[in-house]
């Protein structure tokens, strides 16, 4: 049995909403049956003016060295809860899949990634954000990994960016998803010496 933490943020959790994350979540967490593996459910009410009572389900997967993150939304917990269990289920059979794909093929070369080489095309702010506003920190742990291993994690953890250290090189690289597909890295210049 996986290690499913349950918490509420402006909901209590009773012993019926904790038995049905158990059953849901847990019955998806069965698809991949690896330790270790420990699980984070977060059950959220938000009420703002376009969308008076929107539950959310957060589910966080810490399997190995890998997190994979789900968000559901719904007009009850019980509908949000199902489709993370969804979710959950489609996310791990991905991660399971491409595991089991790396381990069963010869090293492939790494995937053509196009190199960005002004940083302002990646951003466009909006004329409404504050420039001088620091809305959120978060404090990572660089783990080094291939640029392939970087697309896995990128894919299970649903951001638009992955940032890791480069196994090869040990330096700080991010990958991206690009708008109009495929992915793209950001890597440092390296500085030759002589020069």
């Amino acid at each position: 049995m996986v290690d499913i933490k349950i918490s509420g943020r402006k909901v209590a959790i009773t012993d019926a909403l904790r038995e049905l994350v158990e059953t849901k979540i847990g019955g998806a967490l069965k698809v991949f049956d690896i330790k270790p593996m420990s699980c984070d459910v977060v059950l959220r009410v938000d009420k703002n003016r376009s969308n008076p009572d929107r539950r959310t389900c957060e589910v966080t997967v810490f399997v190995r060295d890998n997190v994979v993150r789900v968000v559901a939304a719904g007009q009850d917990l019980e509908a949000a809860i199902d489709e993370a269990a969804d979710k959950v289920t489609r996310q791990l059979r991905k991660y399971k899949t491409r595991i089991v794909d790396k381990r069963q093929r010869s090293k492939r070369p790494e995937p053509a990634i196009e190199p960005v080489a002004d940083l302002s095309d990646l951003i466009n702010p909006s004329e409404d954000e504050e420039d001088d506003e620091l809305v959120r920190e978060k404090i990572i742990e660089l783990t080094p990994m291939t640029i392939d291993e970087a697309l896995v994690q990128i894919d299970l953890i649903g951001h638009d960016f992955y940032m890791f250290e480069d196994a090869r090189t040990g330096l700080t690289n991010v990958v991206y998803r690009r708008k109009n597909g495929g992915y793209g890295v950001i890597k440092p210049k390296i500085e030759d010496e002589d020069e």
